[in-house]
């Protein structure tokens, strides 16, 4: 194909973010064109959510009974090959979608031009995603580490995985490999699970250590060397103590970093820096004509919300409404064994907002009866109440976490209270009780105030 095409959308990246607005759009009868210079599915189906969630499923099994990880890396390209035929390039060619599989660059203002075809359309809408983000350890350069781009692509087992990063990725990496038989040794620079409610990501790091994860925190690593038989990682804890620690095997997990090179922004006046492109409050970047979504600007770097800013995309671009995108209420789970789940604000951020208004309830995993039956104790529930009740934050660590946050992501979106959640009737036994029982400790004191006891003793005299 070659030639000047004018479609009324042209999405750059066909990842999470990407493949809804081109969906989306192509429902609704409007002509676009997708282009993609790398995989179809971007991160999240290749590297990301897919593979390490087939991978932690993999883990899981291995608890119960022996898993080779021949077998394990089998159930990745199993769920890589089941959910591809969705995100294929002809998939979307039977949507109607013309896809271009060229790199994409701005040419003007106007104009984006992907190997022999100049692409005038209406608008654009940049979802090139993120790449990881490698450190400047000196020695890092010269040795065989790996990422989450190509960890899934290992054809044995590593002896001794060193992790570099506490973060989501590192520690169920960690976790998983642990489980699958590795010796593992996570290291990070200042807290694992730093942006996480400290009382929840103790009760995860603590399960991990248990399971025999070695985790070092406020760990500098000062240079990497290899022999070609192990890796050596020169590091530097507590800014005092220097050691040398060996491993087969090298995962760089210190985050992802948007990824803009090669796209010509400059020449059609989008600014960006290295936190990604600049958008506004409604996607749209320094040029009118273009939007931006996903990890490419920054923002959250998760698939979910991804799609709710390519919804907005739609609403904004072919229906003209107005639209504002927050990142505040949006959840977000760490996919470990146990799961750790939260939505709305952290009690550090109610309090920062609303001061001595806030109020903080909780529960136990180990007072709910579905948790004691089932062996999976342990765990807590967080609510973070604010004026009037209203719900506001939530937190979770424990059994099936990802699944509760649900119900409270969408209790905080509907500004429910702690009323409306004590009146919630779920059915028994289930972890959902978890819910209803720390709503009710919010009224915990209501019989011991004075004024309910004499409501109550006057109403007596009546019969």
């Amino acid at each position: 194909m070659s030639g000047t095409v004018t479609p009324d959308i042209c999405v750059i990246g066909a990842g999470s973010a990407g493949l809804s607005v081109a969906a989306a759009a192509a429902a609704f009868g409007v002509e676009v064109v997708l282009i993609e210079k790398g995989e179809m599915g971007g991160d999240c189906l290749n590297h990301g959510c897919v593979p390490s969630k087939a991978l932690l499923s993999a883990a899981r099994e291995a608890v119960l009974r022996p898993v080779a990880f021949s077998e394990a890396q089998k159930n990745v390209r199993r769920a890589i090959e089941a959910i591809a035929p969705h995100d294929s390039a002809s998939r979307f060619e039977e949507l109607g979608v013309t896809v271009l599989r060229s790199a994409a660059e701005f040419v003007s203002a106007h104009c984006v031009r992907a190997g022999d075809v100049d692409i005038r359309a209406r608008r654009f809408v940049i979802a090139t995603g993120s790449r990881p983000a490698i450190p400047a350890i000196p020695g890092l350069e010269s040795v065989p580490y790996v990422t989450n781009e190509t960890l899934f692509g290992l054809d044995r087992l590593p002896d001794h995985l060193i992790v570099l990063g506490g973060g989501a990725i590192g520690i169920e990496m960690a976790q998983a490999h642990r489980r699958l038989g590795s010796r593992v040794t996570v290291l990070e620079a200042g807290k694992a699970l730093g942006r996480e409610d400290p009382e929840m990501a103790a009760i995860v790091l603590d399960a991990l250590r248990k399971e025999g994860v070695v985790i070092r925190e406020n760990t500098c690593v000062t240079g990497v060397t290899s022999s070609g038989v192990e890796i050596a990682v020169s590091l530097l804890q507590d800014g005092r103590d220097v050691e040398t620690l060996s491993g087969s095997h090298l995962l760089v997990a210190t985050g992802r970093r948007p990824s803009v090179e090669g796209l010509g922004l400059e020449k059609a006046g989008i600014r960006y820096g290295p936190g990604g492109i600049h958008i506004d409050d409604g996607l749209r970047t320094s040029n009118r004509r273009v939007y931006a979504i996903g990890d490419v600007t920054g923002g959250p770097q998760f698939t979910h919300a991804a799609n709710y800013q390519a919804g907005l995309v739609i609403r904004s671009a072919l229906f003209r409404l107005p639209v504002k995108a927050s990142s505040s209420g949006l959840p977000r789970v760490l996919y470990t064994a146990p799961e750790l789940g939260h939505a709305g604000l952290s009690e550090e951020e109610a309090r920062k907002k609303y001061g001595a208004r806030v109020r903080v309830v909780s529960a136990s995993y180990s007072g709910n009866d579905r948790a004691v039956t089932e062996n999976l104790t342990t765990g807590r529930l967080k609510l973070i109440a604010g004026p009037g009740g209203r719900l506001i934050g939530a937190e979770i660590a424990g059994a099936q976490a990802g699944e509760l946050i649900n119900s409270l992501s969408l209790a905080i979106f509907a500004k429910m209270t702690m009323r409306d959640l004590a009146g919630f009737v779920t059915p028994y036994p289930t972890l959902g009780e978890l819910i209803r029982r720390a709503a009710l400790s919010y009224y915990a004191d209501v019989p011991r105030r004075l004024w309910v006891r004499r409501l109550l003793a006057f109403l007596r005299l009546f019969g």
